[in-house]
C-alpha cells in the first residue's frame, strides 16, 4: 500500500483498492500478525485448575496444608490473592508453549494411575484449545487420597445451634 497514495482523485487506484480506503481498512496481510498476544500464568492455571477438577476421581487440588490456608484466606475481605480454581496448580507460560505442574487429591478406591493419565488428557486438550500454547510437559503429585469417611477440610464445621 505504499506505493498506493491515499487520493480519491487518482484514476489509477484500483477499484478494490478504493473500497479497501474507503472502509477504513489500512495495512496488509492477517490481522493476527498485527500485534502480539501473552498469556499470562494466572490465565493457564485457571485453564489447567478446572480441567483437573472436572476428572472424575479428583477429589481436590493442593495439598492439605495449601487447601486449609487457601479456605481461611477466602473467608477473610480481601485475603485470597489468587483463584481457588488455581489452587494446586503451578504454570510456566512462554511465548509458544507451557509446562505445568499439578497437586491433587484422589479419591479412595480409584486408579491414581489412570486419573492421572485422565487429568494430562484434559489439561492438554483444554489448555491448548483455549491458548493455542503447546503444553510440553503436565507434572502430577498426588498429594492425598480422600477417604469415604473423611471430612473435608475445606468444609465448616456443623454447629449445634440453629
Amino acid at each position: 500500500m505504499a506505493d498506493e497514495q491515499w487520493n480519491r482523485s487518482d484514476p489509477t487506484l484500483s477499484g478494490a483498492s478504493e473500497a479497501k480506503a474507503q472502509s477504513g481498512k489500512r495495512g496488509g496481510g492477517d490481522p493476527a500478525s498485527r500485534g502480539r498476544t501473552t498469556i499470562a500464568d494466572g490465565v493457564v492455571e485457571k485453564i489447567a485448575g478446572l480441567a483437573a477438577r472436572d476428572v472424575v476421581g479428583v477429589h481436590a487440588m493442593g495439598s492439605g496444608l495449601a487447601r486449609t490456608l487457601g479456605a481461611v484466606r477466602d473467608r477473610v475481605p480481601g485475603g485470597s490473592r489468587s483463584a481457588p480454581v488455581a489452587r494446586g496448580v503451578k504454570a510456566e507460560v512462554g511465548e509458544v508453549q507451557t509446562a505445568l505442574d499439578l497437586e491433587i487429591v484422589v479419591e479412595y478406591g480409584v486408579s491414581i494411575a489412570e486419573v492421572a493419565r485422565d487429568v494430562r488428557e484434559n489439561v492438554i486438550s483444554a489448555v491448548e484449545r483455549m491458548t493455542s500454547l503447546e503444553v510440553v510437559e503436565v507434572n502430577i503429585a498426588v498429594s492425598d487420597v480422600k477417604l469415604p469417611d473423611e471430612e473435608d477440610e475445606d468444609e465448616e464445621p456443623e454447629t449445634r445451634l440453629q
